[in-house]
């Protein structure tokens, strides 16, 4: 599934707890090429916080590079108890700025502090679960703003930091991930029991991330590996 990495590979997976985050974990330490997975939550190794951008600096001082693959699997649908809007009337500015720290700034200060530990001159992946529902060309049904802004922002900062990134990193593969639906705590109160297994959903974003090319630019793909409109 990480075929075109190094052998022994460094991993870093960022939000280790939810439901992708482990499955990401499991993944990877079954992997016989993979030499090291270092899975952070936000008690541990290191307790921080993504609206602590101090707490982000000093995690990333406490991470050993070099690192072949992050995967940053953060995010939040529901925030301070407070789910995603279903109307213009129900916006609120405490809340959708809360929904920027944690879904777009606080990921962006990651990349920031850790991506300075990324191997130079071989492949490498910065991998961040994203969301459909960040596309702006894909937005049919409206609703949940907050949320919805939140990805938009994160997916214009990924794609901004690829282009920086690939000047100093010209192997460098940065991705924004849609897992599909997914069973887990996050998308529990939104989704039925149709939704998949972490454990598939990671299968497929390991397969699709492989075949990705350094290109300078960003991908945004789903777990089946298919282009998303930005």
């Amino acid at each position: 599934m990480t075929g075109r990495l190094r052998e022994g590979y460094r991993a870093l997976v960022i939000g280790a707890s939810g439901a992708i985050g482990e499955a990401f974990v499991q993944a990877l330490r079954a992997d016989a090429r993979c030499a090291e997975v270092l899975a952070v939550t936000r008690a541990h190794p290191w307790p921080w916080d993504l609206r602590d951008a101090d707490s982000i600096a000093t995690l990333a001082g406490r991470v050993n590079g070099p690192l072949h693959l992050v995967v940053d699997a953060t995010g939040a649908l529901t925030i301070d108890g407070r789910g995603p809007e279903k109307r213009l009337q129900e916006l609120d500015a405490a809340a959708l700025l809360a929904n920027l720290q944690v879904n777009a700034v606080g990921p962006a200060l990651l990349l920031r502090h850790l991506s300075p530990l990324l191997a130079r001159d071989e492949r490498v992946l910065w991998a961040k679960l994203s969301a459909r529902v960040g596309s702006i060309e894909d937005n049919r049904k409206g609703g949940w703003y907050g949320y919805r802004a939140a990805k938009a922002a994160l997916n214009q900062l990924l794609q901004t930091a690829a282009i920086e990134l690939a000047r100093q990193r010209p192997l460098a593969v940065v991705a924004a991930l849609q897992p599909g639906t997914v069973r887990s705590s996050l998308s529990q109160p939104f989704v039925g029991e149709q939704a998949t297994t972490p454990a598939l959903a990671v299968q497929g974003l390991l397969q699709a991330l492989d075949q990705l090319e350094p290109t300078g630019r960003a991908h945004f793909i789903d777990y089946a590996g298919q282009s998303i409109p930005w």
